[in-house]
């Protein structure tokens, strides 16, 4: 079976049928049988916008949504940081567009069950399962699951994640005597006292939310093994009712000092995956591309980076987002975004990296990874901002050489690997 997958998909602006460049990318993407995309936007009418975002307020329109078939994509999914940014309301009509679009799509539902359920994709070369998940939403977008007595809540399927720094003896120590002094805790403890929290664990201290432990220093994460087993029973069923199984992982975490880096937990999770059943695992979210690596003769790529980056092309945007950067409403949006991007001189469009990324093509037979290539694609660094954030095959390799050096694997200049 044959599958093209991309990144994130920001898309804010109608399709300019055609821009130069666009039948190149489109023949690429339509190489595959399952053409994935992950769609960082709501699709929504009539609103209420949240309190908090995935950043940007992120809405668009269904005539949007339809413009992703012109490149050839079948499946999607809204899983991801955006999801709640026009509350419940804005989700539930997101997920109802993607269906009414004809995208298949999974990560996203009415309760976690359906959150959790794979999309299944039949096509003339067999069956294929898409699990979706995310690391980061806001607050209660997480979906619930149903009791005999409640309907499941509507959201995303989670994959949560804690963070824990671990320092030296010394620094714990001071750490608790600090939030002794401060009374930091006095109403955790309370709370855990009175039966409504659980107790940390010996020799942990939570410090106004951050878990911290002995060990040497460094930040890590860890992963819920209620949400590994849940992923785990999906790829179990999947293999029950399809011949390839793909997971989707939207992640910003890091550990360490740069994007690029790809977190240990991240790196598990992906494993597991594998181990338990899936073909591939098709990372996205931090809007660059991260390494990619073959475990156990199968591709896991930790981000495909930005597809498609329209962050500053928001025709609307609601009073929080104009409160956030010191401006009110009847300021307009170009005033929102200058001081944003500190008079258009910092953001993801102003930073090369951010605007380059790769397709992935690959087949999958019996099994195994026969055949694996890259397109290497720009968004129009430097472009006018009105033409800016729509992808072209780039015109060199460095691309492919810096996704080949960071993932210390070979990448022929047609963009094969050699599996």
């Amino acid at each position: 079976m044959k599958i093209t997958a991309v990144g994130d998909c920001a898309i804010q602006k109608n399709l300019p049928k055609y821009y130069d460049g666009f039948d190149k990318i489109k023949k690429y993407i339509n190489r595959g049988d399952v053409r994935f995309f992950n769609l960082e936007t709501t699709v929504c009418e009539n609103c209420y916008p949240a309190k908090h975002s995935g950043g940007t307020w992120l809405r668009t329109d269904k005539s949007k949504l339809w413009d992703m078939h012109e490149f050839g994509f079948n499946v999607t999914t809204p899983a991801n940081n955006h999801c709640m940014d026009f509350s419940m309301n804005g989700f539930l009509q997101t997920i109802d567009n993607i269906k009414d679009a004809g995208f298949l799509s999974s990560g996203g539902g009415r309760n976690l069950a359906e959150a959790t359920r794979p999309a299944y994709i039949d096509t003339p070369n067999g069956r294929a399962a898409v699990i979706s998940c995310t690391t980061d939403y806001s607050p209660g977008a997480e979906a619930g699951e149903q009791s005999r007595d409640f309907s499941g809540r509507p959201g995303i399927n989670p994959l949560t994640v804690s963070k824990v720094v671990y320092v030296g003896k010394d620094d714990i120590e001071k750490l608790f005597e600090i939030a002794e002094k401060t009374h930091l805790n006095a109403y955790s403890k309370i709370m855990q006292k009175e039966g409504y929290a659980a107790a940390p664990k010996e020799n942990e201290l939570d410090f106004d939310g951050t878990k911290f432990r002995i060990g040497n220093p460094e930040t890590k994460f860890e992963i819920s093994e209620n949400d590994i087993d849940r992923i785990k029973t999906a790829i179990k069923d999947a293999s029950f009712q399809a011949d390839i199984i793909l997971v989707s992982v939207h992640s910003h975490k890091i550990e360490g000092d740069s994007k690029e880096y790809v977190s240990e937990f991240l790196k598990e999770f992906a494993h597991i995956c594998i181990d338990a059943g899936a073909h591939a695992v098709i990372g996205h979210g931090p809007h660059l591309l991260r390494p990619f690596e073959i475990y156990n003769g199968l591709p896991i790529f930790y981000s495909l980076g930005d597809f498609i980056l329209h962050l500053e092309n928001c025709e609307i945007l609601p009073y929080d987002y104009y409160k956030k950067y010191g401006c009110k409403p009847q300021d307009g949006i170009y005033e929102v975004f200058k001081n944003r991007t500190k008079d258009f001189t910092v953001g993801l469009q102003r930073q090369r990296e951010m605007t380059e990324a790769v397709i992935s093509y690959f087949e999958i037979e019996s099994g195994q990874l026969k055949c694996l290539e890259f397109m290497p694609v720009e968004l129009g660094f430097g472009m006018p901002h009105s033409q800016f954030g729509w992808p072209r095959e780039a015109k060199d390799n460095l691309i492919l050489q810096r996704l080949s050096e960071m993932s210390s694997i070979q990448i022929d200049e047609s963009g094969r690997v050699k599996v």
